[in-house]
C-alpha cells in the first residue's frame, strides 16, 4: 500500500518556515550553517534548528535537513558532531550527496534516515536500487527524468521525491563544475554562483555569432522555472511520494503562495476532482516566474524550456503605455489586469532594457484611487526612458504580498485548538486537562487544595481568563468545560502553573505521537580519533607506487594506436564521446586487441548519465565487455554499478571521477562497494590529494591533462537554437564546433555526445605537467590524459611528453602554454 503523499516546502529563514507550515506543507527541508548546498541562504543555527524541529513536530510536519555537500577530511569531526546533534534533535531525515557522509552517518547515527540528494545524480531505477542497497530510504532523482522514468523509479519500492516547482539547474546538478572552475565557488560545496544565469553568445570556432539576426536572447543557459500544476495527477499516479518545491533562497511570501496553491491542488486530487483555480495559477505566476516549463517530465522541449531573454523574475504583463505627458514623467496605461498602489512595475523599454517603479499615486479619470480595474486607463508616475506602447509588467503585487504575509509572523501564528476541562472540588487540587483534535491529552494538578472562598469564589469567567493565557504556547483555547464546586477558591498563580504544566504534558504527548522514536547517542569523537590514528600510524595506502602508470582516455581506434605509440600504460576506451557519431562494439574489441597485443592493459569506460531506457543496452554492453577480456571497467553512474553487481561481473570496477570522491570515508565506501580503484574529484588541491593518497584503501588516479567537463546537460544549446529541436527532430546534427562566449572573452566548447547530451568544456585544458613529480611522490597510482578532444598526432605527442617527464621524475618542467592547473594549486571554497 502506498504511503500518504507529502508536500515538501523549502525554508531558508524562520519566516519561510512559518509560511511553509501555516500554508499547509506536510514537510519542510532546510539547512544548517554548514554542509548544506545553499550556503548563501540565512539557514539555521543549532538553537534555531532545535526550535524548528519542535515547531514542525508540534504541527505534525516532518523536517528534513540538507547535509548535501562534499566534505573534506578535516571537516569530518565537525560533521560527526553535527550528525549527532541532528539525530538527537529529532530531525526526520537528512538529504545527502557525499558517499562519505553516508558511510559516516551509518556508523555514527544509524537511526537517522538518509535521503539521496538530486546532487547524487540518480538517473535510473538501477541507481535507486543502488541507493537502497546502501541504506538510503528515499531518493531524489535527477530532475531530467520523465514521468515514465519516475514511474520505473517508484516501482523499486523505495520512496521517490521529485521536484514540482521552482528554479531548475540547466545541467545534472551533481555534475556541475562551472561555478567552481570560473570563480572557485563550488556547487558541490554549497556555494554555486549561478554562472548559468549570465549572458552568453553562441559562436563558431572563428568567433562568429551564430545567433545574430535570430530571435534569441543572451541567457542561453538559463531555464524557465518548473511548474507542474498541470501534470501533478500524472506524477501522483506514477507513484511519487514526496513533492518538493525548490526555493531555500526565496522570501517567505514566495513559500507561502506556492505551498498554498499546491496544497489546494493536492487536496483536490485526494477528493477525486483535480482542479487548480485560476486565482492560484495567477498567484503562482505573479509571486515569481521566469516563465514556466515542465522540464523533461513530458518531453524534451529545446529552447521552449529556456528563459533566454531574462534570467530573473519577469513579472506579469498588465498593459501598455497609451499616452505620455509632455515631460514624459506620467503615463496613461491601458490595463489588462487590475493594479493597486504599492505595486511594483517594470516597463520593457525599447532602449536600455527595463526600468522600474513603485505605484505611489494612482489616478483613474483624474481621481486618486487605491485600485484601478482591468480595462481602465490608469495614470501613474513613470521613470525616465518610458515610451509609447512600451509593455508594462507587474513584478510585485502589493495585494498578493499582503495575502502571503498572513502566513507568517507572530500576529499570524497558526495555533493548535484545544479543549480544556477544569475540575475543582472541595478538598482536592484543581485539575486542568487539555485535549487536542487528535485525542492527545495533557493534564496537571495544582499543589494547592481547594478551600472555601473568603472573598471571591471561583467561577467559569475567572477560570477562562487564566486558561486562555496560551500566548507563549502553540495552542489556542477552542472550548472550555468546567466542573467547579460552589464557593471554592484556588489562587490564580496555581491555576496558571497547572495550565503551564498541562501544556508541557500535551506537548510531550503530541511529540511522542508524531516525532521519530530515537535513542539519543553521544558524540564519541570517532572521526577525530580515526583521523588522529591515521596521521600517527604512517601511510595506510596498501598500493606501492614507484612510478605512476599513465592512462589515456581514447574514443577512436586511431587514438588508441597513437596513445600506445606515445607510451601509454593503460588505455581507457569508450564512454561519453564528444561527437554525435557512436562506435560499434567491434571497435571496443579492436581496441582491446590492439592494447593486449602491445602488452598493455585496457579499460572500457561508461557514460556519466544512463537513462532508464538505456539500462538494457548497457546490461548487454557490460556482458560483452567481460566476454572480450577487458581488464577493467570505469563506472561513472551508480545505476551501472548496480547493474554490474546484478550481472555478477568478474571484471574489476573502478569508481570514476563523476562520482565526486572527495574524502577518505568516500574511498572506504567505494572499497566496501567492491571498487578496485578510484579517480578523485578534480576540485581537490595538492594538499588534499596528498592526504588522500597517504591513507586511501584503494589505488588512486588523477586527471592531469585534457578538458574538464563543466556541465553535462540533456539540454543542447546548438540543437535548441540552431536545430529547431522544439519543433521535433533536431536538424543541427552537431555539424560544427560551437562555443559559449562570455563577458570576459572566454570561450567554452559545447560538445554534443552520441546520446545528444551537451557537455560544456572549460575554456582552457587542464595540464599539470609541472606537477607530475609531486603527484608521483605522494603515491598517486595513475595519471590520466583525457584524449577525447585531441587528434591522434597531438595525442601521441602529449603522451610522449608526459611519459618522458615521468621518466625524468617530473622535476622542473613547465606547464603547457594556454592551459590551466585547475584546482590543484588553489582548491575550492
Amino acid at each position: 500500500m502506498q504511503k500518504e503523499i507529502e508536500l515538501l516546502a523549502p525554508a531558508g529563514t524562520w519566516e519561510a518556515l512559518e509560511a511553509a507550515v501555516n500554508a499547509g506543507a506536510d514537510a519542510v527541508y532546510l539547512g544548517g550553517k554548514a554542509f548544506g548546498a545553499r550556503a548563501y541562504a540565512s539557514n539555521f543555527d543549532r538553537e534555531e534548528m532545535a526550535k524548528a524541529v519542535y515547531f514542525c513536530h508540534m504541527h505534525h510536519v516532518r523536517l528534513y535537513v540538507t547535509v548535501n555537500t562534499l566534505v573534506d577530511d578535516k571537516e569530518l569531526p565537525e560533521l560527526e558532531d553535527y550528525l549527532v546533534f541532528l539525530h538527537n534533535a529529532g530531525v526526520d531525515g537528512i538529504i545527502v550527496q557525499d558517499m562519505g557522509i553516508i558511510r559516516a552517518a551509518q556508523q555514527l547515527v544509524p537511526g537517522l534516515p538518509l535521503h539521496a540528494s538530486t546532487q547524487m545524480t540518480v538517473t535510473n531505477s538501477a541507481g535507486v536500487r543502488f541507493a537502497a542497497e546502501h541504506g538510503i530510504v528515499r531518493v531524489v532523482p535527477a530532475r531530467e527524468l520523465s514521468l515514465s522514468d519516475l514511474k520505473k523509479a517508484c516501482e523499486t519500492g523505495l520512496e521517490i521525491e521529485a521536484f514540482i516547482h521552482g528554479a531548475l539547474c540547466v545541467c545534472y546538478s551533481g555534475q556541475c563544475l562551472m561555478s567552481s572552475l570560473i570563480g572557485g565557488r563550488s556547487g558541490n560545496r554549497g556555494r554555486c554562483a549561478q554562472p548559468c544565469r549570465l549572458p552568453y553568445t553562441l559562436v563558431d570556432k572563428n568567433g562568429k555569432d551564430l545567433l545574430a539576426g535570430k530571435d534569441a536572447g543572451q541567457y542561453l543557459l538559463s531555464p524557465k522555472d518548473l511548474n507542474t500544476l498541470r501534470i501533478l495527477p500524472q506524477m501522483i499516479e506514477a507513484g511519487v511520494i514526496s513533492y518538493k518545491i525548490e526555493g531555500r533562497m526565496k522570501r517567505p511570501e514566495y513559500v507561502a503562495v506556492v505551498v498554498d496553491a499546491y496544497r489546494r491542488a493536492m487536496d483536490s486530487y485526494k477528493r477525486g476532482a483535480y482542479e487548480v483555480p485560476a486565482k492560484d495559477l495567477a498567484n503562482i505566476e505573479q509571486i515569481f516566474n521566469r516563465d514556466f516549463t515542465t522540464a523533461y517530465l513530458e518531453k524534451h522541449q529545446g529552447r521552449l524550456m529556456m528563459s533566454d531573454r531574462r534570467p530573473n523574475n519577469r513579472g506579469v504583463l498588465i498593459g501598455r503605455v497609451q499616452k505620455l505627458n509632455n515631460d514624459r514623467t506620467k503615463a496613461l496605461v491601458k490595463l489588462d489586469k487590475a493594479i493597486r498602489t504599492g505595486d511594483g512595475l517594470e516597463f520593457w523599454v525599447k532602449v536600455g532594457g527595463r526600468v522600474g517603479t513603485t505605484v505611489n499615486t494612482l489616478r483613474v479619470s483624474g481621481k486618486i484611487v487605491e485600485e484601478a480595474a482591468a480595462g481602465s486607463l490608469a495614470e501613474i508616475d513613470v521613470p525616465k526612458g518610458v515610451r509609447l506602447n512600451d509593455r508594462v509588467f507587474r513584478t510585485l503585487d502589493s495585494g498578493l504580498m499582503a495575502y502571503a504575509g498572513q502566513f507568517y509572523g507572530e500576529k499570524n501564528k497558526k495555533r493548535i485548538p484545544v479543549t480544556a476541562k477544569v475540575t475543582v472540588r472541595m478538598g482536592n487540587p484543581l485539575e486542568v486537562v487539555l485535549t487536542d483534535a487528535d485525542g492527545n491529552t495533557g493534564a496537571a494538578l495544582t499543589d494547592f487544595i481547594a478551600e472555601p472562598a473568603r472573598k471571591h469564589a471561583l467561577d467559569e469567567a475567572a477560570v477562562r481568563k487564566q486558561i486562555d493565557r496560551l500566548g507563549t504556547t502553540e495552542y489556542e483555547l477552542d472550548k472550555l468545560e468546567t466542573e467547579i464546586g460552589e464557593g471554592l477558591m484556588v489562587p490564580m498563580s496555581e491555576i496558571n502553573e497547572a495550565r503551564r504544566r498541562a501544556c508541557e504534558a500535551l506537548d510531550k504527548a503530541r511529540l511522542e505521537a508524531f516525532a521519530p522514536a530515537r535513542v539519543p547517542v553521544e558524540n564519541k569523537n570517532v572521526m577525530h580519533r580515526w583521523l588522529h590514528e591515521l596521521e600517527h600510524s604512517g601511510s595506510h595506502n596498501s598500493v606501492e607506487t614507484d612510478q605512476p602508470l599513465l592512462t589515456v582516455w581514447a574514443d577512436t581506434v586511431d587514438k588508441v594506436k597513437a596513445a600506445l605509440e606515445g607510451g601509454a600504460d593503460w588505455i581507457i576506451f569508450g564512454g561519453d564521446r564528444y561527437t554525435s557519431r557512436d562506435v560499434a562494439f567491434t571497435d571496443y574489441e579492436t581496441a582491446a586487441k590492439l592494447v593486449h597485443n602491445a602488452g598493455r592493459r585496457v579499460a572500457f569506460s561508461t557514460p556519466r548519465i544512463v537513462k532508464e531506457g538505456q539500462l538494457g543496452f548497457f546490461a548487454k554492453f557490460l556482458q560483452q565487455a567481460e566476454a572480450c577480456g577487458v581488464d577493467l571497467l570505469y563506472v561513472h553512474n551508480t545505476g551501472l554499478w548496480q547493474l554490474a553487481k546484478d550481472l555478477d561481473l568478474k571484471t574489476p570496477l573502478w569508481a570514476d571521477m563523476s562520482l565526486n570522491i572527495y574524502n577518505t570515508q568516500s574511498l572506504q565506501f567505494w572499497q566496501e562497494a567492491g571498487a578496485s580503484g578510484a579517480t578523485l574529484s578534480v576540485e581537490l588541491n595538492m594538499g588534499q590529494l596528498s592526504h588522500l593518497a597517504k591513507f586511501s584503501p584503494l589505488p588512486l588516479e588523477c586527471l592531469v591533462q585534457g578538458p574538464i567537463e563543466m556541465m553535462v546537460s540533456e539540454y543542447c544549446a546548438g540543437g535548441s537554437f540552431l536545430g529547431n529541436l522544439d519543433k521535433g527532430a533536431c536538424t543541427f546534427k552537431c555539424k560544427e564546433e560551437i562555443y559559449l562566449h562570455d563577458r570576459k572573452d572566454a570561450r567554452f566548447r559545447l560538445a554534443g555526445d552520441q546520446f545528444c547530451r551537451m557537455h560544456v568544456l572549460n575554456s582552457q585544458d587542464l595540464s599539470v605537467l609541472g606537477g607530475l613529480g609531486e603527484l608521483r611522490d605522494m603515491g598517486i597510482a595513475r595519471l590520466r590524459i583525457d584524449g577525447r578532444t585531441y587528434g591522434p598526432d597531438q595525442l601521441r605527442e602529449l603522451v610522449k611528453k608526459f611519459k618522458e617527464t615521468l621518466v625524468m621524475h617530473g622535476d622542473a618542467v613547465e606547464n603547457l602554454p594556454g592551459t590551466t592547473r585547475g584546482h590543484y594549486y588553489r582548491g575550492v571554497l
